[in-house]
């Protein structure tokens, strides 16, 4: 990777990338996107891992990448739960023009768990009483109601028996 001095450049290897000074206690890190070779002086400017050497972006870029597989870990496994079929969608189509899903707070998924476990029900305990697919709660709990085509009647029952807010004002 090429690296971007604004220290010495006379290419001896010993010498700060950052301010120039020569050291021989170099560690690699990363400043502002680019991996330069830092003098203790000058760590503190950078970002590095654990074991001194570069973290590319910091923490904020590992978290970040980390949610994303996450999140796709998840969709996938959302789909293969299904086995993949989309019968359901092209027998009984979307329901938002018949059942809109409002604007759900944030952490909805999160509100209507603990709700549930406050109440003391289990899932499929929920989804009977409220005569739902179990699949329907489960995609509410998880934070995709929208892709998983909740209407929003299942929402307002959820409100409703236990009283929780889901929906924005």
């Amino acid at each position: 990777m090429a690296k971007y001095s604004t220290g010495n450049a006379s290419g001896d290897g010993e010498s700060c990338e950052l301010c120039g000074a020569h050291d021989t206690d170099l560690t690699t890190a990363t400043v502002a996107g680019a991996e330069l070779d830092l003098c203790p002086n000058c760590l503190d400017h950078g970002e590095t891992d654990d074991r001194g050497g570069s973290k590319p972006g910091g923490d904020r870029d590992a978290d970040r990448d980390r949610d994303r597989r996450q999140r796709a870990a998840q969709n996938t496994a959302t789909f293969t739960d299904t086995g993949g079929d989309s019968s359901r969608w092209e027998r009984e189509g979307t329901n938002y023009d018949r059942d809109q899903l409002p604007y759900l707070v944030s952490g909805y998924g999160d509100r209507a768990q603990q709700a549930r476990e406050d109440a003391n029900l289990d899932i499929e305990a929920l989804a009977d009483d409220l005569d739902v697919a179990t699949e329907d709660l489960r995609a509410v709990e998880e934070g995709r109601a929208a892709r998983a085509d909740v209407g929003g009647s299942l929402v307002s029952a959820l409100e409703e028996r236990l009283d929780v807010t889901l929906v924005e004002e």
